[in-house]
């Protein structure tokens, strides 16, 4: 079996060598069709992450009026520390509210707001074991609060992102079957190509007593290749992108969500290959199939 596939190998290298700007032209545009599913696939991980983050941020912040006095947020804070299931309670004046925003940014139209732009808060941090009705009702007493201005506990946001991230796995559905429609479309013929120019040494082989699937196997292993290269060159690109990316919307996606942006997992970039080589190599057998028949 190993010497039957470093026959098929070897004779796939020669045949690639020969029509091998036909395979570069087939594996650009492999390449295209996986960037926009690898593409759909970081859009949608990234969600995840920022669902996961918001589902287990265990949180609320309550928003003080500018007109709370020290007095005021004091005896509120005493009151939330006695407040079963609230864990910590954690005073950000509006200079610390500046400072968490701006930071390190480089923005310059951040670094001009003064620290009266951001509101003062008390930070909640809240057991895991409260219901969201105990939640509701701790917020709903700290909206009749004359200190308090708004009371955020991150749910509603929690609730978009399911559905949008519902929505992101639909999507990446709908265009895992058109990448999949438009691999196994240019990989067969790509294959068809290939068997047409090489048509006088498949007779060959046959005259000399060859097998259809000795015959037929270099060319699957040709399809396999190119679908796993073109998948590697779109993860290759992404990553680029990525990275040029971060650099600029990093410190913004960071502030705004409360978590930095990622790449594809080594284990989704490497599924997107494996995937990739499964169905080149599928397609040029199904294609063969036919093709070999009729010569």
């Amino acid at each position: 079996m190993g010497l039957e596939l470093m026959s098929a190998a070897g004779r796939a290298w020669r045949g690639g060598r020969a029509d091998w700007k036909l395979h570069v032209l087939s594996g650009f545009s492999l390449a295209v069709a996986f960037i926009c599913l690898a593409s759909a696939l970081l859009v949608v991980f990234n969600l995840d992450a920022v669902r996961e983050r918001w589902s287990r941020a265990g949180r609320a912040s309550v928003y003080l009026r500018d007109g709370a006095t020290p007095q005021m947020v004091a005896e509120l804070r005493n009151a939330l520390d006695k407040t079963p299931g609230i864990v910590r309670v954690r005073h950000v004046s509006q200079e610390s509210a500046r400072q968490e925003v701006v930071g390190n940014s480089t923005d310059s139209a951040l670094a001009l707001l003064p620290a009266e732009a951001f509101p003062a808060s008390l930070e909640l941090d809240v057991a895991s074991a409260m219901s969201a009705v105990d939640l509701a009702g701790i917020t709903n007493h700290l909206k009749q609060i004359p200190a308090v201005e708004s009371v955020e506990t991150y749910e509603q946001y929690t609730t978009k992102l399911q559905g949008l991230m519902q929505a992101a796995l639909v999507a990446s559905l709908v265009l895992t079957l058109i990448v999949l429609a438009a691999v196994v479309s240019v990989v067969a013929s790509t294959v068809r190509l290939a068997l047409q120019r090489r048509r006088t040494e498949v007779n060959v082989l046959r005259l000399v007593g060859a097998t259809e699937q000795y015959v037929r196997s270099p060319f699957v292993v040709e399809g396999c290749v190119l679908g796993a290269a073109g998948a590697a060159f779109a993860v290759a690109v992404l990553g680029i992108l990525y990275l040029i990316l971060r650099v600029h919307v990093a410190d913004v996606v960071s502030m705004m969500l409360g978590v930095e942006p990622t790449f594809l997992p080594w284990y989704a970039a490497i599924g997107l290959i494996g995937f990739g080589a499964a169905v080149g190599a599928l397609s040029s057998h199904l294609s063969l199939r036919r093709m070999v028949d009729v010569q």
